[in-house]
Formats: C-alpha cells, sequence, structure tokens
C-alpha cells in the first residue's frame, strides 16, 4: 500500500461520511477495523483492499482511491460482511453504492466486470434468480470469449449441477417491484 498525506485526505473525511449517512442511512463512523468483515469475506483473495479498508478509506475521506478499486467490483453481495459486522455496519451496500457511482463516472476497473454485473442484474430481474447456465453462456458470449468454459459444461451438467433451462420463481411480479423499487431509492443500476 502507498504513503498517504492524511492531513490532507482528512479534509473530506467528514463529508463522505455525511453523503453515506444522509442519502443512504449507512454511518461508517461505526467501524472500529475489527476486520471481521474481510475474514468471512469469500472473495476477499481477489480483491486489492479487504472490505474494512475500503470503508477506512472512506473514513479517511479518500473516496477517489475507493471507486477506482476492483473491490467494488469483485463484491459478490453475499452480505457475509454486513451480517459479520458487530457495529452493524452495512458494508455491501457501501459496495453497491460505490459501485454505482464507479460506473456513472467511467471508472470500471476491466470491461469484464460491467458485462457481469449487467447480466447478473437481468437474470435476477426476468427470472427471479440467477440461472447459472444462462449467465455462463451470456457472460462469455458478450466478452467474445465463446468458447472460454465449453469443457466445463457437460461434466456440470452431468453432475447435475448445471440445468439447460432456468428455474422460475413464483412470483416473479414481486421480483419486478422490488428493482422498481431500488431503482427509484438509486440503489440498482438500469
Amino acid at each position: 500500500m502507498e504513503r498517504v498525506n492524511l492531513s490532507r485526505e482528512l479534509l473530506h473525511a467528514p463529508e463522505v461520511s455525511r453523503e453515506l449517512k444522509e442519502h443512504y442511512g449507512i454511518d461508517i463512523t461505526r467501524c472500529y477495523q475489527c476486520g471481521k468483515c474481510s475474514a468471512g469475506c469469500p472473495v476477499s483473495f481477489a480483491m486489492d483492499y479487504m472490505p474494512r479498508q475500503i470503508i477506512r478509506l472512506l473514513q479517511l475521506g479518500m473516496k477517489e482511491q475507493a471507486l477506482r478499486s476492483k473491490t467494488i467490483w469483485l463484491c459478490a453481495f453475499c452480505d457475509t460482511c454486513s451480517t459479520r459486522c458487530p457495529r452493524e455496519v452495512d458494508i455491501h451496500g457501501v459496495m453497491e453504492i460505490l459501485r454505482l457511482e464507479a460506473k456513472a463516472r467511467g471508472y470500471i476497473t476491466h470491461k469484464h466486470n460491467n458485462i457481469f454485473h449487467g447480466i447478473f442484474l437481468q437474470l435476477v430481474k426476468r427470472l427471479g434468480r440467477v440461472h447459472e447456465g444462462g449467465l455462463i453462456v451470456l457472460f462469455n458470449f458478450l466478452s467474445l470469449q465463446p468458447f472460454k468454459d465449453v469443457l466445463y459444461g457437460l461434466p456440470l451438467f452431468l453432475k447435475g449441477k448445471l440445468h439447460i433451462l432456468p428455474e422460475l420463481v413464483r412470483d416473479r411480479g414481486e421480483v419486478k417491484k422490488i428493482f422498481k423499487r431500488a431503482r427509484s431509492e438509486g440503489g440498482v443500476s438500469k
């Protein structure tokens, strides 16, 4: 990690904390860096900053650095971090907020992240859940690597781990309402 002049960066700290609290109801000042969020994160091995470090960057007013990290694109939104937080900081909510702002500013660290994110949300919106087979096929097609996972498809299908047709939830209208409400609150990308 690089050295940072904290006296300059701390000028923006109250502004970032206030913005998150006023607009989204998330109080990042409650985090005392215990690290339980990062210890439980299933994708932390691939992140450039652990979830607790993203929160710390925001506490220090270093929002630009958080927006440019690949961590916000790797977050799986499994909610392990927020569930484990003893101070009830909505860490995965922060990740989504940062992802949306990074996307709006064009800070997409890898074009495949944006493709995956878009397909994932569209499948959930249309089917009510993710269809893994559809996700893999669409992602590989749109990322111009159509044969990338071909060797894995048949063995997964034969073991019953991959289904050709998607399973649908009973009331997809409720899922659409959730997306509509989230969009009206600025929480879901289009």
